[in-house]
C-alpha cells in the first residue's frame, strides 16, 4: 500500500506512468477493503480506477484492464450498499471492456466471466430471465478457454429458477473441477468451497441425500478455516455454514445442530455493523434459527429475541428495497403477529413486490380454517393455480404446488361438496407418479400426502399412492417413519383385495428401512450396487417368495392405523389373509401392559398376569391364524414364521394360547420362529452350509464388563457349552480380560458358530450402535457388520435385554438378536427380557443336549427345534415367564 502511494506522488500529472500508479493504489485500496471490510478504501479505489481510466483513451492498450477493474470495484460497491445503480453501472463498463477483448485474446476468458456475475447478480435482484441465460453461455465460453477462474455457478441459479435439476447436477460437476484447478493456497479456493458447498445443499433440498449435506457442511467449515477475522467473506462463510447446519437439525433432530447454527448466525451478525448490506439477511438467519429452537425447547426468550431480529431486519428494507418482500413475509409467517388478519395484509404487500406470494396463500388458507370465509379459499386457490403455472414440468417447486394446490380443493370440496374439485385435486396428484426424474423431498412430502388424503376421503387412488410413495422413499428414508407407511400401504392394499401387493409393499418399506439404517449393505447381497434398493427388494421377492413356505409358512402380522391383518404366505398360491378383531390402538395398549409386566418378572410379578396378556393374543391374533393354518393344511408339529410389525414386536407372539386344560397352547401345537424382514429370511434360507468344510465354535463370556453388573454364572454357562459341543466341533472358549472387544472381533473372523454370555445393550436412537458389554467398552452390531465375515452361521445370546423393542417409536423398533440376523448369521437365539442366571444355566444346557445329533455336526436349522424340545423338558422346572423369554429368529 505504502510502496503504491510513494509510485504515485512520484507520477506528477503528465506522467508516463501515472495511470498505473494510480490503478496500483485502486488496486491495494480494494485488497484492503477485501481484509478488513472498510467501505471507504473501496470508495476510494473506485475513484482511483475512474481516474486511470481517464489517462487511458480508447486505443490505450491497457484501457480494457482499467474497465474492467473499475467494473469489479463497482460490483463489490453494489454487493456492499445494495444499490442497482452501481451493479447497472459495473454491467455497462463491463461490456466495454469485453469488447475490446476479440476472441482469441488473453484476458477474453476473465472479462466473460466477470460479465457473467455481474448479470447473474442483477437477475438476482431484478429476476430477469435473459440476464440469467446471458450469464450461463457467458460461463460457458469461459469455460472453453484456459484461464481456471470461469464462474460455475449461474448453473446453480438457473436451477433455483427453473427447477432443472439437470443444471444443478452440471453445476455441482464444474464446481468439483474448479476445485481441483484451485489447491490449497489458491486465492479463489474459498469461493471453490463456497460455491460447491451451496449447490450441493440444494441437491440436498431436492433429493434428501444425506450425503450431499454431510458434504456441504464439511466444505462449508474448510471455507471458514481460509476465512480469519478481518475476511471480506468470513460473514458469508458463517452463514454458509450455519445455514447447511439448520437443515441437518431439520433432517435429523440433533440439538447440537441447531445450537451450533445459533453461535455462528451471532458471530455473522457481530461482523455487519448497521450499515452493512448483509445485516438484514444475518438478522433473519439468527431469528428463524432461534424460532427452531423455540419450537423444540419452549424458551420465551428465543421466540422474544427472534421476533425483535426480525422487525430489526424489516426495518432495514424501505419502501423499494429489493429484499422487502422477503422480510415482510418473515416477519408475517414467523409467529411475529397474533392477529392473521394482519399477517394477511403483510403477505398481500410482499405479494405486490415479489409474485408468486406463497406465504400469502398460505395464510388465506390459514384463515379459512378459523373462520369458515369462503372468498379466503376461493382466493388462495387461485393464487394456487397462478403459481403452479409458473413451475412447468420438472420445475423444482411444481410438485410442492401442486401438492397445495391439491389441498385446498380438498377443503373447498369438504366444504361445498362440489365433485369437481375433488376429481381435480387428485388429478394433479396422479401426476406425482409419472414424474420423468428423481424423486425429490417435496416430492415424496407430496406423495405421502396423497396418500393420507386418498385414505381420508376413501378415494379409489390410495394404492396407486402408497405404490408411489413407497418408489420415492429410498434416498429419503431419514425423513418419514417408514415402518409406517409401509404398514398403512399393506392395510389399504388388503383393503384392496390386492394380497400379494400388501406383501410387497410391506416388505420393500421394511428391507429399505433396514438396509439404509445398517448403511452398510443390503439384506439381499446380489442387489448391493442397485440403486433403488426398495424396488429391487420388491422384484427379489417376487422372484423367490414361491420358495419361502417351503420350511413352513411365514405369518405377517401387520398393525395400521387403519385395521390390523394378518397374511399367511404358503406355498404354490397367493396369500390368506385373517382378518384380525384388534385395532391398533389396542395393540398398543396390550404391549405397554406387557412391557410394564415384564420390567418385574423375577419379582413379585403375579403370573395370572400374564396369563391373561397370553390369552388375550391367543383370541385376538393366534387363534384365528391357527384355524386358517389348519383349514390350509398345514401339518401339526410343523414350523411357522411370524413377522410382525409395529407393537406386535413387543409381544411375544409364540406363546400365546388359551392356557386352559384340555386345550392346547400355540407351541403345543406348532415350533414358532421369527423373521424381520421377509428378505432376511430368503437369505438366510438361500445360504447353504459347507457340509464338509470343518466347523469352528467360540464361546464368549464377559461376567465383568466395563460397565453394568456383574454375572455370577457365565463360567459355569461357557463350561457347559463346552461340554456339549468341543466333542464335534473345533471350540474356543474366551473370557474375561480376553473377552475385549478386538479379541470378540478376531474370534468372530474365524468362527462361524458363537455362544455370547454378557450383557445386551440396545441403542433407541441408532439401533446398529446396540452392543454387547466387553471388558473395555461395547462391541456393536456395526463393528459386526463392517468386518462383513462370511458363512455365519448360529448364535446364541444369552445376554439381557436383546431382542426387546422400543415400546415409545415402535413403528421402527427393532431387535438386538434380529440386527445382528441382518449382519450375516442364518440363525439366532435371544431373550425378549431379562433372564435369571440359574435358568439361562439349565436352558443353555438343555438346548445344546437337543442340538447335538449323531451326526458328527452342527446344523443351524436344528435349532428352533432344540430350544423347543429344551423348554418343553424344563416345564415344570421353571416359572412360565422363564419358559417363553427366548425367542429362535431365522431358519
Amino acid at each position: 500500500m505504502e510502496d503504491s502511494r510513494a509510485a504515485l506522488q512520484s507520477s506528477l500529472p503528465g506522467h508516463r506512468r501515472r495511470s498505473s500508479s494510480l490503478e496500483n493504489l485502486a488496486v491495494s485500496r480494494r485488497d484492503r477493503f477485501q481484509q478488513q471490510g472498510v467501505l471507504s478504501d473501496l470508495d476510494e479505489a473506485i475513484e482511483l480506477h475512474r481516474a486511470a481510466l481517464a489517462l487511458r483513451p480508447p486505443g490505450h492498450p491497457r484501457r480494457s484492464l482499467s474497465l474492467n477493474n473499475l467494473a469489479n470495484s463497482l460490483r463489490a460497491k453494489f454487493e456492499q450498499q445494495g444499490v442497482l445503480s452501481d451493479l447497472d453501472e459495473a454491467i455497462e463498463i463491463h461490456r466495454a471492456a469485453l469488447q475490446l477483448c476479440p476472441p482469441g485474446h488473453s484476458d477474453r476468458s476473465i472479462f466473460l466471466n466477470n460479465l457473467g456475475i455481474s448479470l447473474q447478480g442483477r437477475f438476482q435482484q431484478r429476476g430477469v430471465l435473459s440476464d440469467l441465460d446471458e450469464a450461463i453461455e457467458l460461463h460457458r465460453t469461459a469455460l472453453l478457454h484456459p484461464y481456471d477462474n470461469s464462474d460455475r455457478s449461474s448453473l446453480g441459479r438457473r436451477f433455483q429458477q427453473r427447477g432443472a435439476l439437470s443444471d444443478l447436477d452440471e453445476a455441482i460437476e464444474l464446481h468439483r473441477a474448479a476445485l481441483e484447478l484451485r489447491p490449497p493456497g489458491h486465492s479463489s479456493r474459498t469461493s471453490s468451497l463456497n460455491n460447491l458447498a451451496i449447490n450441493l445443499r440444494d441437491r440436498f433440498q431436492q433429493r434428501g441425500t444425506p450425503s450431499d449435506l454431510d458434504e456441504a457442511i464439511e466444505l462449508h467449515r474448510a471455507a471458514l478455516e481460509l476465512c480469519p477475522p478481518g475476511h471480506s467473506l468470513r460473514t458469508s462463510s458463517l452463514n454458509n455454514l450455519a445455514i447447511s447446519l439448520r437443515d441437518r437439525f431439520q433432517q435429523r433432530g440433533v440439538s447440537s445442530n441447531l445450537d451450533e447454527a445459533i453461535e455462528l448466525h451471532r458471530a455473522a451478525l457481530e461482523l455487519c455493523p448497521p450499515d452493512h448490506s448483509d445485516r438484514s439477511m444475518s438478522l433473519d438467519n439468527l431469528a428463524i434459527s432461534l424460532r427452531d429452537r423455540f419450537q423444540q425447547r419452549g424458551i420465551p426468550s428465543d421466540l422474544d429475541e427472534a421476533i425483535e431480529l426480525h422487525r430489526a431486519a424489516l426495518l432495514l428494507h424501505p419502501s423499494g428495497h429489493s429484499n422487502r418482500s422477503r422480510s415482510l413475509n418473515n416477519v408475517a409467517q414467523r409467529g411475529v403477529f397474533s392477529d392473521l388478519d394482519e399477517a394477511i395484509e403483510l403477505h398481500r404487500t410482499a405479494l405486490k413486490l415479489r409474485p408468486p406470494g406463497h406465504s400469502l396463500r398460505a395464510s388465506l388458507r390459514d384463515r379459512f380454517q378459523r373462520l369458515g370465509v369462503s372468498s379466503d379459499l376461493d382466493e388462495a386457490i387461485e393464487l394456487h393455480r397462478a403459481a403452479l403455472e409458473l413451475c412447468p414440468l420438472g420445475h423444482s417447486l411444481r410438485t410442492s404446488s401442486l401438492s397445495h394446490l391439491a389441498i385446498s380443493l380438498q377443503d373447498r370440496y369438504q366444504q361445498r361438496g362440489i365433485l369437481s374439485d375433488l376429481d381435480e385435486a387428485f388429478r394433479f396428484y396422479l401426476q406425482l407418479s409419472h414424474l420423468s426424474h428423481g424423486a425429490s423431498r417435496s416430492d415424496l412430502s407430496a406423495a405421502k400426502s396423497w396418500a393420507a388424503s386418498a385414505e381420508k376421503l376413501k378415494h379409489d387412488s390410495a394404492l396407486v399412492a402408497y405404490q408411489t410413495t413407497l418408489k420415492f422413499l429410498d434416498q429419503h428414508i431419514s425423513l418419514l417413519p417408514l415402518h409406517s407407511l409401509a404398514m398403512d400401504a399393506c392395510s389399504c392394499s388388503v383393503r384392496h383385495g390386492a394380497l400379494t401387493t400388501a406383501v410387497e409393499l410391506l416388505e420393500q418399506g421394511c428391507a429399505v428401512f433396514w438396509t439404509q439404517l445398517s448403511r452398510f449393505r443390503t439384506p439381499l447381497d446380489e442387489l448391493s450396487a442397485s440403486g433403488d434398493t426398495g424396488a429391487a427388494l420388491a422384484e427379489e421377492f417376487k422372484r423367490l417368495s414361491f420358495r419361502l413356505p417351503e420350511d413352513g409358512p411365514v405369518i405377517i402380522v401387520n398393525a395400521s392405523q387403519y385395521g390390523c391383518d394378518a397374511l399367511i404366505i404358503l406355498s404354490a398360491q397367493a396369500p390368506v389373509h385373517v382378518p384380525l378383531d384388534i385395532s391398533r390402538t389396542e395393540v398398543s395398549e396390550l404391549s405397554s401392559e406387557f412391557h410394564s409386566l415384564a420390567g418385574g418378572f423375577g419379582s413379585s410379578s403375579d403370573p395370572s398376569d400374564l396369563v391373561s396378556i397370553l390369552r388375550n393374543l391367543w383370541d385376538c391374533i393366534v387363534d384365528p391364524v391357527v384355524q386358517a393354518l389348519r383349514e390350509s393344511k398345514v401339518k401339526r408339529g410343523s414350523r411357522i414364521w411370524w413377522c410382525p410389525t409395529a407393537e406386535f414386536t413387543l409381544l411375544p407372539i409364540h406363546a400365546a394360547g388359551p392356557y386352559e386344560r384340555k386345550r392346547d397352547n400355540l407351541s403345543q401345537i406348532y415350533i414358532s420362529s421369527y423373521t424381520p424382514t421377509l428378505a432376511t429370511l430368503i437369505r438366510a434360507r438361500q445360504q447353504v452350509s459347507q457340509d464338509a468344510s470343518p466347523q469352528h465354535f467360540v464361546a464368549i463370556g464377559q461376567a465383568k464388563p466395563d460397565r453394568g453388573k456383574e454375572l455370577l454364572y457365565v463360567a459355569p454357562e461357557l463350561a457347559v457349552v463346552a461340554q456339549h459341543v468341543a466333542p464335534i466341533v473345533s471350540f474356543t472358549t474366551i473370557e474375561d480380560n480376553d473377552a475385549t472387544v478386538q479379541g470378540a472381533v478376531d474370534a468372530l473372523s474365524q468362527n462361524q458358530w458363537l455362544h455370547l454370555a454378557c450383557h445386551g445393550i440396545l441403542n433407541r436412537q441408532r439401533p446398529f450402535e446396540s452392543s454387547f458389554a466387553m471388558r473395555d467398552g461395547p462391541l456393536t452390531i456395526n463393528d459386526i457388520i463392517r468386518s462383513d465375515w462370511q458363512n455365519l452361521e448360529f448364535a446364541f445370546l444369552s445376554a439381557c435385554h436383546t431382542t426387546v423393542g422400543d415400546e415409545k417409536s415402535s413403528d421402527e423398533s427393532i431387535h438386538l438378536a434380529a440386527a445382528l440376523q441382518f449382519s450375516g448369521f442364518r440363525s439366532l437365539i435371544g431373550p425378549m427380557w431379562s433372564v435369571d442366571d440359574e435358568v439361562v444355566l439349565q436352558i443353555v444346557s438343555a438346548f445344546y443336549s437337543n442340538l447335538v445329533d449323531d451326526s458328527g455336526r452342527l446344523d443351524c436349522t436344528r435349532a428352533a427345534f432344540a430350544l423347543h424340545k429344551a423348554v418343553k423338558s424344563l416345564r415344570k422346572k421353571i416359572p412360565l415367564e422363564q419358559q417363553i423369554v427366548f425367542i429362535h429368529i431365522g431358519v
